[in-house]
C-alpha cells in the first residue's frame, strides 16, 4: 500500500483473479492505492483489525459465508466512516436498492469499463455517491414496490424539498449549501433530519426517496 496515496481502497470479492487485477487496476488510477484484500466479509472483519482503515471498499454482492449485504449493513453500523462501492454481476433493481438501503455510496457493475470505475471511485469520495445513467434507469421501475419510506410528502418542508432536489445533483453538500445561501452545518442538518423522517442511511437513498415521489424528475 502506498501510504502517501489520498485515496485507499479495500476489495472484497471472493475470485482471486478478478481482487488481482482489480487491484492492478486501481493501482493505476491517479491518487489511488489498494490498502488490501479480502475474500468474504469475514475475513473483511478481521483484516481491519489488523490493518489501516480504508476511504472505500469495494464490496461484491454475492460472496460465500458473509455476503455483501451483511457486510455493508456490518459496515454502516461499525465503520459509519469507510464509503462502499458495490460491486457486482447482478443488475436486477432488487440487490441494488438492497444494498444503497444497507449504506451503499454506489452500485457498479463488474462488466463496467475501466473509466467508469475511475469515475465512481472519485465520485464516492468526494461526493458521497455514485449512480451511473444505467444503474439509475433500472432502479427507478422498482422504487415503488421496494421504497419502504413515506409517500405523502406533506410533512417535509418546503427547504428539505428544495434540498432533495438539489441533492440529485453532481453538487457537493458545500455546492449545495452555496446554492440554498445557508452555510454548510445547515446542510447537514436537513440530510440528518431527512435521514431521521425518511428512515434513510445514505444520499443515494435520498436521490431514491426524491425520484420516487416526483421531487426530481429523471
Amino acid at each position: 500500500m502506498d501510504t502517501k496515496a489520498a485515496i485507499h481502497v479495500a476489495i472484497v470479492d471472493d475470485h482471486t483473479l478478478l481482487r488481482n487485477a482489480l487491484a492492478k487496476l486501481i493501482e493505476s488510477f491517479d491518487n489511488f492505492s489498494v490498502a488490501f484484500e479480502a475474500a468474504n466479509g469475514e475475513e473483511l472483519k478481521q483484516l481491519l483489525v489488523k490493518k489501516y482503515i480504508p476511504d472505500i471498499i469495494l464490496l461484491d454482492v454475492n460472496m460465500p459465508g458473509m455476503n455483501g449485504f451483511e457486510t455493508a449493513e456490518w459496515l454502516y453500523k461499525n465503520y459509519p466512516q469507510i464509503k462502499v462501492l458495490a460491486l457486482s454481476m447482478l443488475g436486477d433493481e432488487n440487490t441494488i436498492i438492497r444494498m444503497l438501503k444497507l449504506g451503499a455510496k454506489g452500485y457498479i457493475l463488474k462488466s463496467t469499463d475501466p473509466e467508469e470505475l475511475e469515475l465512481a471511485l472519485n465520485s464516492v469520495m468526494k461526493k458521497n455517491f455514485y449512480l451511473s445513467e444505467y444503474i439509475s434507469g433500472k432502479i427507478i421501475g422498482g422504487l415503488n414496490r421496494n421504497m419502504d419510506v413515506p409517500d405523502d410528502i406533506t410533512f417535509l418542508t418546503e427547504k428539505e424539498r428544495e434540498f432533495l432536489r438539489l441533492i440529485c445533483s453532481d453538487l457537493s453538500y458545500k455546492e449545495i449549501a452555496e446554492k440554498m445561501y445557508v452555510g454548510q452545518r445547515r446542510v447537514e442538518d436537513y440530510r440528518n433530519t431527512l435521514f431521521e423522517k425518511l428512515k434513510l442511511k445514505s444520499r443515494v437513498g435520498l436521490v431514491l426517496y426524491a425520484i420516487k415521489n416526483g421531487i426530481f424528475e429523471v
